[in-house]
């Protein structure tokens, strides 16, 4: 089985600057395609970023060029340093892993995923 635990979340002004880290414990972690999704209340789960064993990245259009995801395999940590932030970024920022994604789904889908994280609030004020 495999864990992963966020941290980095908390309270910030808008234009201000988090930087979450997801730590994965398990083996193989280089062998999973990695992945930060967000919720916000009454909302569903979104994507946010996502990082694939190469190390190829896929960023929401709505974060695109203030977010970025990033792994560090030596440390089995995925990172995502957000920058720039708004108040409706504001949400529980998850990180999700997996290793034998289901044929035809792609890593933008929160159901690609086969482990989560308990999440990080992320509050971005005005």
């Amino acid at each position: 089985q495999v864990q992963l635990v966020e941290s980095g979340g908390g309270l910030v002004q808008a234009g201000g600057s988090l930087r979450l880290s997801c730590e994965f414990s398990g083996l193989s972690f280089g062998s999973y395609f990695m992945g930060w999704f967000r919720q916000a209340p009454g909302k569903e789960r979104e994507f946010v970023a996502a990082i694939g064993r190469s190390g190829t990245t896929n960023h929401a259009d709505s974060v695109k060029g203030r977010f970025f995801i990033s792994r560090d395999n030596s440390k089995n940590v995925a990172s995502l340093q957000m920058n720039s932030l708004k108040p409706e970024d504001t949400a529980v920022y998850y990180c999700a892993a997996d290793r034998f994604p289901p044929p035809g789904i792609q890593p933008t889908m929160a159901g690609f995923y086969d482990y989560w994280g308990q999440g990080t609030q992320v509050t971005v004020s005005s």
